[in-house]
């Protein structure tokens, strides 16, 4: 009996302890301790105003809220920077009158992520994601809002799981 209580004990202490090295998120154990998100630049043919801002800021928001690292404002062991490439509004479905029903806003950002405890993990890619809203629709206000989450979110989560979710 008492046997059987000390391998419990172990039992339960390994499980405990291999916890500590994976997470839910699946960033693993990180070798770092801080990151930084440079602004990311809105060089696209269409400027939307401030989504340059917001888009660095979901950004910092992600890592923050997903890892336990600390935001640096410089000399980060992991590097964010890019810019934005482009913003574009494309009618996706005409109706009989030759007027848009559908349109796509879609954004595309391209990332260089370094690394500097494991330069293996660095890369440069572009994310891309787009919002549909109905055509008679004016890209503005709330609606603007709603599409700039919606992208931005899908986009800021598939450049942490590109860096730091290693599934």
């Amino acid at each position: 009996m008492k046997f059987l209580k000390i391998l419990s004990i172990l039992f339960l202490a390994l499980t405990v302890n291999s916890c500590s090295v994976y997470n839910f998120t699946g960033t693993g154990k990180i070798n770092a301790k801080t990151f930084q998100v440079n602004h990311f630049q809105n060089s696209a043919q269409l400027i939307e105003p401030g989504i340059d801002r917001t888009f660095t800021i979901k950004l910092q928001e992600i890592i923050q809220n997903q890892t336990n690292l600390n935001l640096a404002s410089s000399n980060g062991d992991l590097l964010y920077e890019g810019e934005i490439v482009e913003y574009r509004i494309t009618p996706m479905q005409a109706t009989a009158n030759q007027n848009a029903a559908q349109s796509r806003l879609t954004i595309t950002v391209n990332v260089r992520f370094s690394n500097k405890n494991k330069e293996a993990d660095n890369f440069e890619k572009k994310f891309t994601f787009y919002f549909d809203y109905d055509g008679t629709t004016q890209l503005v206000g709330s609606k603007l809002t709603e599409a700039l989450d919606t992208i931005f979110e899908r986009i800021t989560q598939d450049i942490f799981n590109e860096s730091l979710a290693k599934w």
